[in-house]
């Protein structure tokens, strides 16, 4: 049988990244608690993330105290899609990185 770790199909940690929405996320912080691989942590959005966001959006996370979920290690993702399923505000998104 052939060792399914050396199959080119695998996908390797780093190949592929979240990707978060910042006009959707209201940090429920259900990627980090699903992540196997500790890719998530929360914080309070900076000054600039903030601005950088359109007004409703501002309002939004406001509302949620500016606390939102960050893929601090996305070199650590192995595209599980655990994150993309847990989040209830489908805010989360897996994209190649093209790095390989």
């Amino acid at each position: 049988m052939a060792n399914p770790n050396l199959d080119p199909r695998r996908k390797q940690p780093g190949d592929w990244i979240p990707a978060i929405d910042r006009q959707r996320c209201e940090g429920k912080e259900d990627c980090v608690a699903i992540c196997p691989y500790d890719v998530f942590a929360m914080r309070k959005l900076d000054d600039t993330e903030k601005n950088a966001l359109p007004f409703l959006a501002r309002w939004k996370a406001r509302l949620h105290g500016n606390w939102q979920a960050f893929a601090l290690r996305p070199e650590a993702c192995h595209a599980c899609g655990l994150c993309v399923t847990a989040c209830p505000e489908h805010a989360i998104k897996l994209v190649k990185t093209g790095s390989r």
